[in-house]
């Protein structure tokens, strides 16, 4: 009896350790489970806020709690991967512009280089810095202007040596804004040179268009007609009917000639513009004198004139280079209302900021968007009888005169602008 007493002791003893063995073990792995979980979730958050999403938490999708912040991590990892990409696009914007751009961030009181695009470091020969006062070190004439205006927007134009060569003019326009917090100041460079090649080279291109097709419009007929009379002339017997011919072709080779000769005249104008001999003058009597002489005109086309100028004034002008735009104008408008019913042309002025403009308007249909920026080129017209010279040289006796003349077409309506600085 009493050893099957030990036995049964000594088998529940044994069993008691096992299960504290298994329970033990149990509680180990627990523990590294928990500990695990709290490390993954800890990683996850420090990750969140660095900015690092290198790790891969798929493997971990059994820790069936954190479905939401492993959500949480993909979403910052895809806006990242956005913001990257965006990144990438803008700075290859900015690098393939023609413009000179410095992008400062600032950091207490001092100022750090954001980005440079590279078409600003090869110009200027300057290596991609990321302090103020190193970039002052390289280019230390723009780095003393923004630092007069105090980092404060502007435009201006400056004199900046490139690749130790002779100086160039700049146009220089900076802005500055606060996005999240963050100071930036932003610096835009644009060679003076470069702009008024860009523009010489459209401008010539347009020219050189409207020249060719103006020739080949002349020269064609022309040739074909010289052709009609070498066949003619090289028959043994010529008819009455060849006579004929051969009169009709020679006054057509007459009339393009003299079309083409009438070209060249108003291309002569435009070449030999004499500069304006300036007088004081009376703004009535100077619209008076050419309402005057228009004044046939629009009673042949009955259109009625409103003239809404007042006021007396006087202006220091070249009165006939003037009177020959307002001509010019009011040619233009009789033609702008030819398939109109009531016709109206409208004069009014106004003074502002030692500006004084003539506004000329007409109640037509306005001109098509396609040729808008195009009037004022020379030779452009729309009309089969036109020159096409009237608009430039109205345009190049205005700026003659340090004005301008702008075109505003709105509404069915057409508004020429003429302004000039009051000395």
């Amino acid at each position: 009896m009493t050893i099957t007493i030990k036995i049964e002791s000594s088998t529940l003893l044994f069993t008691q350790i096992f299960l504290g063995f298994i329970a033990l073990m149990l509680m180990v792995e627990l523990y590294f489970y928990v500990k695990n979980a709290f490390s993954i979730y800890e990683r996850t958050i420090v990750s969140i806020l660095q900015n690092d999403f290198t790790t891969d938490y798929s493997k971990h999708k059994s820790y069936n709690n954190y479905v939401n912040l492993f959500q949480l991590y993909e979403n910052h990892k895809n806006k990242q991967n956005e913001e990257v990409s965006k990144d990438i696009v803008y700075r290859s914007i900015l690098n393939n512009i023609e413009t000179g751009i410095v992008i400062l961030q600032k950091e207490n009181n001092d100022w750090n280089v954001f980005l440079m695009n590279d078409y600003f470091c090869s110009h200027f020969n300057v290596p991609k810095v990321s302090k103020w006062k190193y970039l002052k070190n390289q280019l230390p004439s723009l780095c003393e202007v923004i630092e007069q205006q105090d980092f404060r927007e502007v435009k201006t134009s400056l004199e900046i040596r490139v690749n130790q060569q002779d100086t160039q003019t700049f146009a220089m326009q900076t802005s500055r804004s606060e996005i999240y917090g963050q100071d930036y100041f932003i610096v835009l460079l644009d060679s003076i040179q470069n702009v008024i090649d860009k523009k010489e080279k459209e401008a010539w291109i347009n020219l050189m268009k409207v020249i060719s097709h103006e020739l080949l419009n002349s020269v064609t007929p022309i040739r074909s007609l010289l052709q009609n009379l070498q066949e003619l002339v090289q028959q043994e017997t010529i008819s009455a009917d060849d006579i004929e011919d051969m009169k009709s072709s020679v006054a057509a080779m007459l009339r393009r000639s003299d079309h083409l000769q009438q070209f060249i005249e108003g291309y002569r104008k435009l070449a030999m513009l004499p500069s304006p001999q300036k007088e004081k003058i009376d703004l009535q009597k100077l619209i008076d004198n050419s309402l005057q002489i228009m004044s046939p005109l629009f009673k042949k086309n009955a259109i009625e004139v409103i003239n809404k100028i007042t006021f007396n004034h006087y202006l220091f002008v070249d009165a006939q280079q003037i009177e020959q735009v307002l001509i010019n104008l009011f040619t233009n408008c009789i033609y702008a209302l030819n398939e109109i019913e009531e016709k109206r042309i409208t004069i009014t002025s106004e003074m502002k900021d030692n500006r004084f403009f003539i506004m000329i308007t007409d109640n037509g249909n306005g001109i098509e968007k396609e040729i808008e920026n195009k009037v004022f080129l020379p030779f452009f017209t729309t009309r089969k009888e036109g020159a096409g010279i009237g608009l430039t040289l109205s345009k190049n006796i205005i700026e003659a005169h340090n004005g301008y003349l702008a075109l505003k077409n709105e509404e069915g309506q057409t508004t020429f602008t003429i302004c000039l600085i009051e000395n």
